[in-house]
C-alpha cells in the first residue's frame, strides 16, 4: 500500500475484463465516502477493460476503510486495482498539461500493417509527441474477409510540436513507401463543427473528365485529353486552355450531351459519403470547371444544394464551342466558396473543400479541411491532406465518422 501521509491524490488503476456494473459498483463506493473526482477515463480494447481515476484524498479518507472496500468489490468483479499516491507536483503537471498543442493523425489504406503505424508512430515519438488514445473507426473483418476493406485508425497525440511542416512531410513520406494515406489535423472544436463540404465535379465526384468524353464523340478526343492533362497538372492557363478545348467541341450535336450524361460513372464511394453528410446535416455544394449539363444530373441524383459550373452555348441543337457566361476557374470557385459559407453563416474553418486538379488549389487553401483527392502531385504537394488509397467516403474518416455511424 502506498504511503499516503502527505498525499492530497490518489491514482486508482482498474485493470481486467470488461462487464456490465464494474464502474457503477466502484463509484458507489467512492460516493459513500463523498469522494471528489478529479479525472476519469475508460477504455475497453477486445472486452479488456482499463479504468482510470484521480480522487481528492482528505485526511478523513486515508484513515477510513475506503481503499479495502475498493479492493473487496474488485475482487469480487473478478478485476485487478491498484492504488498509487500521487504528489501535488505531479498532479499539478498533469493539469498544465491540458494545455499542450493536441492533434489527430489519421491513417488510412485498404489494410493496416505493423510498419506503417511504427513507422508513424516513431515520427510522433521523435517530434516530442505521445500518443494519448488510439481508435479504429473502420469496421472489423472476418480472418476470411475481404483483405482489400478500408481501414482506419485514428491516433490522438499532444505535445509541444517544434516544426508542423517537417512533422507533415515525414508522415508525408510514408504515403510514398507503402499503400496508406496519413492525416495530420489540429484536434480542435472546428474539426467537429464543419458544416459545409464542396466538391470538385470531373475525376472527384465522377470517374472522368466530362469534356474528354465529349471530345471522344466530336473525333477530337485525344487533341482534348492531352491538353485537359496539362491543365490539371497546372501547365497551362485554365482560361484559356479551357476556351480551346470547348472551341474543338463545335458542331457535337446536343442529343450526345446527354449520352455522356447518362454513362459517366460516380466515383467510388461518392453516394455512400453524400448520403451520410445529408444525414448528419452538412450542405453541399458542386463547384466544377465542368459543364452544368452534368453538375444538375449529379444535383438531382445526389441531393447537392449548390451548383457552380460552366453552361455550354448550344444554337439550333449543336454546340456552339462557347461557353455562356463568366468562366467557373480556380479563382471563381474560391469566390463561390467563399458566397455560399456566407449565406450559411459559416466560417471558412468550418468548410471542407474536395478536388484533384490545380484550379481546385485556391479552394482547397481557403476551406477549413482541404482534400487533394486522388489527385495530381502538384495538387497533392501543395494541398494540407491527401486522399489516394480509398474510396471518396474514405472523406468520412477524417471527419471522425465511424463506418457503423455512416450510411451504407
Amino acid at each position: 500500500m502506498p504511503s499516503l501521509a502527505h498525499t492530497r491524490v490518489l491514482h486508482i488503476d482498474i485493470t481486467g475484463h470488461d462487464a456490465p456494473g464494474v464502474t457503477h459498483a466502484l463509484t458507489t463506493i467512492l460516493g459513500r465516502f463523498d469522494a471528489r473526482i478529479l479525472d476519469i477515463g475508460q477504455a475497453v480494447i477486445h472486452d479488456a477493460l482499463a479504468l482510470g481515476l484521480l480522487v481528492e484524498l482528505t485526511d478523513a479518507m486515508k484513515s477510513s476503510s475506503l481503499m479495502t472496500e475498493l479492493l473487496l468489490k474488485a475482487h469480487a468483479l473478478g478485476v485487478r486495482i491498484h492504488f498509487r499516491a500521487v504528489t501535488a507536483d505531479e498532479y499539478d503537471a498533469w493539469v498544465r498539461a491540458q494545455t499542450k498543442q493536441r492533434f489527430l493523425v489519421s491513417l488510412l489504406g485498404p489494410t493496416l500493417d505493423a510498419a506503417p503505424l511504427a513507422a508513424a508512430s516513431g515520427l510522433l515519438s521523435q517530434a516530442g509527441l505521445n500518443i494519448d488514445r488510439i481508435d479504429r473507426l473502420s469496421s472489423r473483418v472476418s480472418l476470411e474477409g475481404d483483405r482489400q476493406a478500408r481501414t482506419c485508425v485514428e491516433l490522438a497525440v499532444s505535445g509541444d510540436l517544434a516544426s508542423e511542416a517537417a512533422l507533415r512531410a515525414d508522415l508525408m513520406a510514408l504515403t510514398r513507401e507503402w499503400d496508406i494515406d496519413v492525416a495530420f489535423q489540429h484536434d480542435n472544436v472546428y474539426r467537429r463543427n464543419r458544416r459545409l463540404v464542396v466538391f470538385d465535379m470531373d475525376s472527384t465526384l465522377i470517374r472522368t473528365e466530362v469534356i474528354d468524353e465529349l471530345a471522344r464523340l466530336a473525333g477530337v478526343g485525344d487533341q482534348v485529353a492531352a491538353i485537359t492533362e496539362a491543365a490539371m497538372r497546372g501547365e497551362l492557363d485554365f482560361q484559356q486552355s479551357f476556351r480551346h478545348r470547348v472551341g474543338l467541341l463545335k458542331g457535337l450535336p446536343v442529343s450526345q450531351l446527354q449520352q455522356v450524361v447518362d454513362e459517366v460513372p460516380l466515383m467510388d464511394g461518392a453516394e455512400r459519403l453524400v448520403a451520410t453528410l445529408r444525414r448528419l446535416g452538412y450542405k453541399t455544394a458542386i463547384l466544377s470547371g465542368g459543364f452544368t449539363v452534368m453538375g444538375e444530373a449529379l444535383q438531382r441524383r445526389l441531393g447537392i444544394d449548390y451548383l457552380h459550373a460552366n453552361e455550354l452555348d448550344v444554337a439550333d441543337g449543336l454546340v456552339t464551342g462557347k461557353v455562356r457566361g463568366a468562366i467557373v476557374d480556380g479563382a471563381k470557385k474560391a469566390e463561390h466558396l467563399q458566397a455560399i459559407a456566407r449565406a450559411e453563416h459559416l466560417s471558412l474553418e468550418q468548410v471542407i473543400a474536395v478536388g484533384d486538379g490545380a484550379n481546385d488549389l485556391p479552394m482547397l487553401r481557403l476551406a477549413g479541411l482541404g482534400i487533394a483527392f486522388r489527385a495530381k502531385p502538384i495538387v497533392r504537394a501543395s494541398a494540407r491532406q491527401s486522399l489516394s488509397t480509398l474510396g471518396l467516403d474514405g472523406i468520412l474518416y477524417l471527419l471522425g465518422v465511424r463506418d457503423r455511424d455512416a450510411l451504407d
